[in-house]
């Protein structure tokens, strides 16, 4: 007699999620939903398993020994290989793709953009406008730069050790600041740029980029840190500002040799109007970034990922156009506070969440997000 448990189950598409922590949750999730076996790869040590009973399988290989993931993937003969949120995940996803003929970006092309100083290199080379840089090191000469500056790991995402110095009295302190967490001991230093933030959430195919959304991002210093305050979908931009925005993400992604998968381009608007390119980072963007997008324009952008790699996308289609977007509740931002803490009151709130004193993320208090016909703002 046929197991027929056995045979539905073996006919389920598998799908690799490369790391297992909390950041890959929703993917996880939405993968299950689509009737998708999920295996997950991640070192089998506390904070790097969250999903790891989740998933339908785990399987405890760091993400770091690529080979040994390909080779465990190509025994499973899983049907496509992903992680969100994850730069440090970016090139074994890569390397997997390649080694098992599915779809996804060459391996080369993605250790590049482990270094936000190569990258920076490979958007000079095809004539993008970016921040004067140089790497830290004994004999850089920065007699050209004018102050203030921005020193950062090189391969650390976000804003991650990423220090504001506005006189030359304060570079060597923050050299030494970015370069306790950068992995590679490498430091970039770079202009900074005064102006508007942008990013743009796009989902590429094959070598077509679909731009999704045009962000705004609110920033603040805190510490010589830039920190994030707000995101909001859309940003209200002059069109051929916003043109221009999408012709550079194009060259950006061009420029990087990126054929598949979501990305997150950031840019700086300079008062004078320059679009000038920060950095392309080669993932979804992160925290309620998928949240945000399906309440601005209705677009599943984690079915999108998953349809990706496993060889079946479509291009997007968007349902709605509304605003959307999330504000985090800091210290020096008791009237956000106030928000959530009256949630009820306003229609336009659809989450909100104050953390418990040990739960707090990146000095954040907590957030909220809202849907609305108009931007909100909180000063």
């Amino acid at each position: 007699m046929i197991d027929k448990t056995k045979t539905l189950y073996s006919m389920k598409k598998k799908l690799a999620i490369i790391r297992a922590d909390s950041s890959q949750l929703s993917l996880i999730n939405k993968a299950k939903e689509m009737g998708i076996e999920t295996h997950c790869f991640a070192w089998d040590k506390e904070g790097f398993t969250d999903c790891k009973d989740i998933a339908d399988y785990f399987h405890p290989i760091s993400i770091l020994e690529k080979e040994l993931i390909l080779e465990k993937c190509k025994e499973i003969k899983i049907d496509g290989v992903t992680s969100i949120c994850s730069d440090t995940a970016v090139p074994t996803v890569a390397y997997v793709a390649q080694g098992m003929g599915l779809i996804g970006n060459r391996y080369e092309d993605m250790l590049i953009l482990r270094s936000k100083y190569k990258a920076r290199q490979t958007f000079f080379k095809n004539g993008m406008n970016s921040p004067r840089f140089a790497i830290a090191q004994e004999d850089v000469d920065l007699s050209g730069f004018k102050y203030p500056l921005i020193v950062k790991p090189v391969d650390r995402c976000g804003s991650d050790g990423a220090i504001k110095v506005e006189k030359e009295d304060d570079l060597q302190e923050a050299i030494l600041r970015s370069k306790e967490i950068s992995f590679s001991k490498e430091v970039l230093i770079e202009e900074f740029i005064t102006g508007l933030e942008a990013s743009v959430d796009s989902i590429s195919w094959n070598g077509e980029h679909h731009v999704m959304v045009i962000k705004e991002r609110e920033m603040i210093i805190e510490n010589d840190c830039p920190v994030k305050m707000a995101g909001h979908y859309p940003f209200d931009l002059p069109v051929h500002i916003q043109n221009k925005i999408i012709e550079e993400t194009q060259k950006a992604l061009n420029s990087i040799n990126f054929k598949n998968g979501a990305s997150n381009t950031e840019f700086r608007i300079a008062n004078d109007g320059t679009v000038i390119v920060l950095e392309v980072n080669p993932r979804m963007a992160g925290e309620k970034s998928h949240i945000l997008m399906k309440l601005h324009n209705g677009y599943d952008v984690l079915k999108g990922v998953i349809d990706v790699a496993l060889g079946q996308f479509e291009k997007p289609v968007f349902t709605q156009k509304k605003y959307s977007g999330v504000y985090y509740c800091r210290k020096n931002t008791e009237n956000i506070r106030q928000a959530i803490e009256n949630k009820e009151k306003d229609p336009d709130i659809v989450d909100a969440v104050l953390y418990m004193e040990e739960e707090k993320h990146l000095g954040r208090i907590g957030y909220f997000i809202y849907q609305s016909e108009q931007k909100k703002r909180w000063n």
